[in-house]
């Protein structure tokens, strides 16, 4: 069964992330492999496309906001870890439309499908934390 919607796109996008971290692909080289997937077109393809220029245009200011709550040094994050915590706080910073609690559950998700068996955890907290001060109203 194929993964569709905003979910699908998110899954790509850890891998598309993960790639950069290990391979220092461009988003232009990233949207060019990973828009030939299977299904792609099930996905929220918009999503993708904005959300990884977002994230690899701005990777200075998510880390240090990671920086702000992680309790270890980013350059020793997992990468998978470390791509998820990317898309959240991108997430949470400039789409306010997705809910929180989405935003969160979502980063959970992925971390549980392709993290270390209690990364999720660590995601979760440090999500939780960075949600306090970029969404005070949440």
């Amino acid at each position: 069964m194929a993964v569709t919607g905003r979910h699908g796109s998110r899954r790509l996008l850890v891998q598309a992330l993960y790639q950069h971290q290990l391979a220092g692909h461009s988003a232009a080289e990233l949207l060019e492999q990973f828009t030939v997937q299977e299904n792609f077109e099930k996905m929220d393809v918009e999503f993708f496309r904005r959300l990884l220029g977002e994230v690899l245009a701005d990777t200075a200011e998510l880390d240090a906001l990671i920086a702000d709550h992680a309790d270890r040094p980013v350059a020793q994050l997992d990468p998978v870890e470390h791509g998820i915590l990317w898309l959240g706080l991108a997430e949470l910073r400039a789409h306010p439309g997705v809910p929180l609690k989405v935003v969160i559950a979502e980063a959970i998700q992925l971390a549980k499908e392709f993290g270390a068996t209690d990364g999720h955890l660590y995601i979760n907290a440090l999500l939780d934390q960075a949600a306090q001060k970029l969404r005070p109203t949440a």
